[in-house]
């Protein structure tokens, strides 16, 4: 980021919001929209919300009902994140239920700049069918590939979910130059919140670059899947930036991000130069 003095600021104030499921749409976009203020107050720069952030987690149970959730991007979600941004002058980060055109939906996230410019948008790659998560029932897998969106705070990154259980991805991010990436997840308890302390933390080793995780919070009516919270950024080194949130609240948690400790660690660990994408072809063979 490009302070007007001409000089460059290595530090990224950024938030991350988790909120229980409030009963309907207008509810939980207002919940969020006043956590998002709250961020800003304390200087964010950057916020991103969970996924399906407006929505329950539906994905449950199997209901063509809930295709009713779906809204076009750019659309009026959009419209109105696009005005939060100039109020703010915060980067939002906002995932939704897409649609393209009827019958055809995605789990997505768009990006506005903190002038409050549509950037672009990610669609989910990998979608689950196993039970409590019906995701293939709702969702075609992303067909726009990884792509990084140039912001006021830098490159910045999006991978939803069930994503973050394939390295290939997060890579893809690393190489495009992203230095951080937001994933934005609706996680139940059990075996994932082993996971949830693993692998976003890995992935930002491996990466060498910041990630922020997103959970939200809540047993909602749809089933019986508990979601644990439990948000939080993580380094470089893999090292949590501050505690992470409640496991059981709404939340927003704002930190500091230094992208200086990218320059040091990308230094020290040269992941990046021992590539070997010559000896990795069998990996992605028919």
């Amino acid at each position: 980021m490009t302070t007007p003095e001409g000089t460059t600021n290595e530090i990224v104030r950024a938030a991350l919001v988790q909120t229980k499921w409030t009963g309907d749409k207008d509810s939980m976009i207002a919940a969020n929209v006043a956590l998002a203020r709250k961020a800003a107050a304390q200087g964010a720069q950057i916020l991103c919300f969970q996924e399906l952030f407006y929505g329950p987690y539906f994905c449950q149970v199997q209901d063509p009902a809930y295709f009713s959730y779906t809204e076009s991007i750019p659309g009026p979600t959009t419209e109105l994140m696009q005005a939060l941004a100039r109020e703010t002058h915060m980067v939002l980060v906002v995932p939704i239920y897409e649609v393209e055109q009827e019958g055809v939906f995605y789990n997505t996230a768009f990006v506005i700049d903190a002038d409050g410019t549509y950037l672009g948008k990610y669609r989910k790659h990998h979608i689950p069918q196993v039970k409590g998560f019906w995701e293939k029932f709702y969702f075609r897998p992303g067909n726009l590939g990884y792509p990084i969106f140039q912001t006021a705070v830098g490159p910045v990154g999006v991978y939803i979910c069930y994503d973050r259980h394939f390295p290939e991805g997060w890579r893809a991010l690393g190489l495009a130059g992203a230095k951080i990436v937001f994933n934005p997840s609706a996680t139940s308890r059990g075996l994932s919140v082993y996971l949830w302390n693993l692998e976003q933390p890995a992935a930002a080793v491996a990466n060498e670059y910041f990630v922020g995780a997103i959970n939200r919070v809540g047993v909602e009516e749809l089933g019986d899947n508990s979601f644990y919270g439990s948000s939080y950024f993580v380094d470089p080194r893999g090292q949590l930036v501050g505690d992470a949130a409640s496991d059981t609240d709404d939340e927003v948690i704002v930190r500091d991000l230094d992208l200086n400790v990218l320059k040091e660690v990308r230094h020290t660990w040269a992941f990046y130069r021992d590539r070997r994408p010559d000896s990795y072809e069998s990996l992605v063979a028919p």
